[in-house]
C-alpha cells in the first residue's frame, strides 16, 4: 500500500470516516486498545459493510481461539425474590404483580441431573438477591452439586455479596460468577437503579469476584434508558481494565410491570456491533449469545454466533416457574430455549458452521 493510499484509510478523505473506522477495528483487532475517542467514533460509526468487516475479524479471532466449539451452559433460575427494586427488571422488589417462587435444593439437583443426562456439564445458578437463599444454604446447593457431579463447573449470578459471601461460595466449589456492571458511568447507574445501589459497590464486587478467584463475568444492556455512545466508551474501557473471563451483553427490553415499561428496546444490530467489538478487544473471552438477543430476533443467537460468540445458555429450569421469571417481556421460555430441544440448537448451530460441544467450556487460559 503506497503512502497516501495508507493516509486514505486512517484519516477517512473520502469524507465518510469509513476508511478511518476500517482502521480502528484493524488497531482493536491488531493490539485490543482504543482511546475514549476511539471508542466513541467507532460505537457510533456502524454501518453494514462495516459490520460486516468487523464480524469477520471476530470470528477468526474466535475460531482461533475456541474453534468451532460453542458451550453450552445449563441455566437454572433459583428465585424469582429479590431485595432490589432496579427500574429496569420485571423481578423488581416493587413488582406486586409477579408470581414468586423459590426452588428447593432438590429441584436445583434434579435440574442438574436431567442437564447432565443432556450433556451439560456447566450449571448456571440464576436468582434475584433473595435474602431466604442465605450463603450457607447456598453453598451446600454447590457442594451437594460438586459432589454428584464430578466433572462439572458452577456458575452463580446471585448478586451483590460481602467479600466473606464470595469467600464461602467459592470455598464451597462454585467456579464462575457473573456479575453485569450494567454501566460504567455513574450517572447513568443512578438513572437505572433506586437509591441505596451504587456503582462503585458494584465494581468493587467484581473486583473481589477476580481477587478470590472466580472466572468473573460483567456485562451490560445495549439501547438501555440514557445510554449514549460515551456511556459505552466507559462500559469498554472498565471491561478492559477489568479483563474479566466473562461478558454478558444482550439488548434492553421493556417489562411491563417496570418504570421503564414505554421505553424503547435496545437495537439488535448494535448489540451484534458490540459483540464483534468485545471479542477484538478481549480475544479468549467467552461470551454469550444471549436470551434476549434470541427473543428480539427469530435467529438472534445464530447471529450472535456470527458476530463473534461462543456460549448460548439453553435453560434447565422446571417448565412450571420458566415463565415466572420475567426479567424484560417476551422472554424465549417453550421451544428452542428449552433444555428438551437440545437437538434443535445443535442443529442450528450446524447449519452456521459450528457444533456444540459437551465440556465445561472453561476459559482458556
Amino acid at each position: 500500500m503506497g503512502k497516501q493510499e495508507s493516509e486514505k484509510t486512517v484519516t477517512g478523505s473520502d469524507g465518510s470516516g469509513r476508511y478511518e473506522r476500517k482502521a480502528l477495528i484493524d488497531k482493536l483487532y491488531e493490539t485490543q486498545e482504543l482511546s475514549r475517542e476511539e471508542w466513541i467514533r467507532l460505537i457510533e460509526g456502524r454501518t453494514p459493510e462495516l459490520s460486516q468487516y468487523l464480524f469477520e475479524k471476530a470470528r477468526a479471532v474466535r475460531e482461533r481461539e475456541y474453534g468451532k466449539a460453542v458451550y453450552i451452559r445449563g441455566l437454572i433460575e433459583c428465585s424469582n425474590y429479590c431485595r432490589n427494586n432496579c427500574y429496569y427488571c420485571g423481578i423488581r422488589r416493587g413488582n406486586q404483580n409477579a408470581q414468586r417462587y423459590r426452588l428447593t435444593a432438590d429441584e436445583i439437583l434434579s435440574c442438574c441431573e436431567n442437564g447432565y443426562s443432556l450433556g451439560f456439564r456447566t450449571f448456571v445458578l440464576q436468582g434475584g438477591e433473595d435474602p431466604a437463599m442465605t450463603d450457607g444454604w447456598v453453598a451446600d446447593v454447590i457442594r451437594r452439586i460438586k459432589k454428584e457431579f464430578l466433572d462439572c463447573a458452577v456458575t452463580l449470578s446471585l448478586g451483590e455479596k460481602s467479600e466473606a459471601a464470595y469467600q464461602c461460595l467459592f470455598d464451597a466449589g462454585a467456579d464462575r460468577y457473573l456479575l453485569r456492571h450494567e454501566t460504567a458511568d455513574a450517572d447513568h447507574y443512578g438513572k437505572l437503579h433506586p437509591d441505596g445501589l451504587s456503582l462503585a459497590h458494584r465494581m468493587e464486587c467484581l473486583r473481589t469476584l477476580k481477587r478470590i478467584g472466580f472466572q468473573t463475568g460483567c456485562g451490560f444492556m445495549v439501547g438501555s434508558p440514557g445510554q449514549t455512545p460515551e456511556c459505552l466508551a466507559k462500559d469498554m474501557a472498565f471491561i478492559r481494565e477489568l479483563n474479566p473471563q466473562m461478558v454478558g451483553i444482550g439488548p434492553f427490553i421493556p417489562q411491563h410491570d417496570t418504570p421503564f415499561r414505554d421505553e424503547r428496546a435496545g437495537a439488535f444490530e448494535e448489540t451484534l456491533w458490540l459483540l464483534g467489538l468485545i471479542r477484538l478487544m478481549l480475544p479468549r473471552v467467552l461470551l454469550p449469545a444471549t436470551t434476549a438477543l434470541g427473543t428480539i430476533h427469530p435467529k438472534g443467537r445464530e447471529l450472535g454466533m456470527l458476530a463473534g460468540a461462543n456460549v448460548v445458555m439453553p435453560n434447565l429450569s422446571p417448565l412450571g416457574v420458566r415463565k415466572k421469571y420475567l426479567l424484560y417481556d417476551n422472554k424465549i421460555c417453550t421451544g428452542d430455549e428449552a433444555a428438551e430441544s437440545l437437538n434443535s440448537l445443535k442443529e442450528s448451530m450446524k447449519a452456521i458452521g459450528y457444533e456444540v460441544a459437551v465440556g465445561r467450556g472453561d476459559y482458556r487460559l
